[in-house]
């Protein structure tokens, strides 16, 4: 008898649904840990944001990837970091047609609306997207997908790249490129008007910081050099 001809047993859970609901369920309770852990302790620190609103200083633009967490990666508290996070933490150009504009609507809702004074672009090292861009993709996810176009924001970074790193992929290569899209990122925020006059009337400071996360350290983007120089060395 199939589970159509018993209603009751359409109701019954499948093993892979079970492991699905154990990984949700492990989020409650972790939400149920932050409760009585942290939001019970810093109960004053949510009634002043509740009440007052935000008004962080510090714009981050950062990667999806699940290991490098900005607000866990500086040690900061809510209401310290407003953050947006894309597939390889990319600032695309400016454009006014068609189309959804996420990461630039986060932009000039921070910079216009909330004025934060320094905007920092967070890339990392072993980054899906960056890996992407330098391997290809196969053809009919380059047709198809989302990624691919969404890559190609930075084809100048990977191209460049190439071009010193001939030959089969490496580690260097693509730590390279994940730092050449950050300058990408930084280019292109100054096509945005908003951030350009911020940025020219000494409101406003771009960064382009990038996370090593194998080695530990920190690493900032250097106008003077356009080289990432150590600002934090591991431990």
């Amino acid at each position: 008898m199939t589970q159509t001809g018993h209603p009751e047993l359409t109701n019954v859970r499948q093993p892979e649904e079970i492991l699905r609901m154990k990984d949700v369920n492990e989020l409650v309770n972790g939400f149920r840990r932050f409760q009585k852990r942290y939001f019970s302790e810093n109960r004053a620190l949510y009634e002043h944001l509740t009440r007052q609103g935000q008004s962080p200083k510090v714009m981050i633009v950062a990667c999806c990837d699940s290991r490098v967490d900005p607000a866990i990666i500086t040690d900061s508290d809510p209401g310290d970091l407003f953050v947006v996070r894309n597939v390889a933490n990319i600032v695309p150009p400016c454009e006014i047609g068609g189309g959804y504009h996420g990461t630039s609507a986060a932009l000039e809702f921070a910079v216009s609306a909330l004025g934060v004074s320094q905007l920092i672009v967070m890339g990392h090292a072993r980054c899906g997207g960056i890996r992407a861009l330098l391997d290809d993709l196969p053809e009919a996810t380059r047709a198809t997908g989302f990624v691919t176009p969404w890559m190609s924001i930075v084809t100048e970074a990977r191209d460049g790249v190439r071009a010193v790193f001939p030959g089969p992929a490496s580690e260097a290569r693509y730590r390279a490129c994940e730092q050449a899209a950050i300058r990408v990122s930084l280019r292109n925020l100054m096509g945005f008007p908003f951030v350009q006059e911020a940025v020219e009337s000494g409101r406003l400071t771009l960064h382009g910081w990038y996370f090593d996360l194998e080695r530990g350290e920190l690493l900032c983007h250097s106008a003077a050099t356009n080289a990432f120089e150590v600002a934090v060395a591991r431990i």
